[in-house]
């Protein structure tokens, strides 16, 4: 691997709420065209490390994104910057609005010229969501309502997509949908942080894993590994 293909690095990532340490020491890098899974369970500190990254939640170390240092920007900025993050909550779009026009407010950012072919390619990656573009939000099923908050973290063509649980109650149907567009944007070149609980799932899409517990890493290793839960059983049980 050379240098050239790392597109973020975290640096002794910390998180805290009020004086509450809940993450600590954490490294990672995350190369193009790769998904690095965060796994653990509920508790382990996978909400509170990509909310560090993103900046909205209080935290300390350095977060670098294509060679630029956006540890000591706010949320906003450094989104502006390449990063996306789809929180583990559900409901990440404006359930008011039609589909449409939350793919368009994705877009707002993006230069004029380059709005159209991004929107193509984001209805391309979501069948469902072109054929619904006139439908309001508030009406999607919960995977649709999910595959529509992807799209709108797609809309200014971010280098590091960062998922929080995307798979969290949903039927196991969306989940081949997902793996087909996830696969589509590491083709692309889009670096993937995928915080998951469901190994299965993280064993079809990612490419590396860390386990993250009491928000610490206790293990990494590589794809292969995913194929064996019961290895990985007690580490994810923390």
């Amino acid at each position: 691997m050379s240098a050239g293909d790392i597109i973020m690095t975290c640096r002794a990532i910390g998180a805290r709420y009020s004086r509450i340490s809940v993450v600590e020491g954490v490294n990672l890098e995350l190369r193009r065209g790769e998904m690095l899974a965060v796994l653990g369970g509920n508790g382990a500190g996978k909400s509170s490390l990509f909310g560090s990254i993103a900046g909205v939640v209080s935290g300390s170390g350095s977060v670098t994104v294509n060679g630029t240092d956006l540890s000591n920007l706010l949320a906003h900025t450094r989104a502006s910057r390449g990063m996306a993050l789809v929180p583990e909550r559900r409901g990440n779009v404006f359930a008011t609005m039609s589909v449409k026009e939350n793919v368009d407010i994705g877009l707002r950012l993006l230069p004029v010229a380059e709005r159209e072919a991004q929107r193509e390619f984001i209805l391309g990656l979501f069948p469902i969501l072109k054929q619904r573009q006139t439908a309001v939000a508030g009406v999607l099923s919960g995977g649709e309502q999910q595959m529509l908050a992807i799209a709108m973290a797609l809309g200014r063509k971010p280098q590091v997509l960062m998922l929080d649980e995307p798979t969290q109650g949903l039927a196991p149907m969306v989940f081949d949908i997902l793996e087909h567009a996830f696969n589509v944007l590491k083709a692309s070149g889009l670096a993937l942080l995928l915080a998951e609980q469901n190994l299965p799932f993280a064993a079809r899409v990612a490419d590396r894993y860390i386990v993250l517990s009491h928000g610490q890493i206790v293990r990494q290793g590589e794809k292969a590994d995913l194929a064996n839960p019961d290895e990985l059983a007690d580490a994810l049980i923390g």
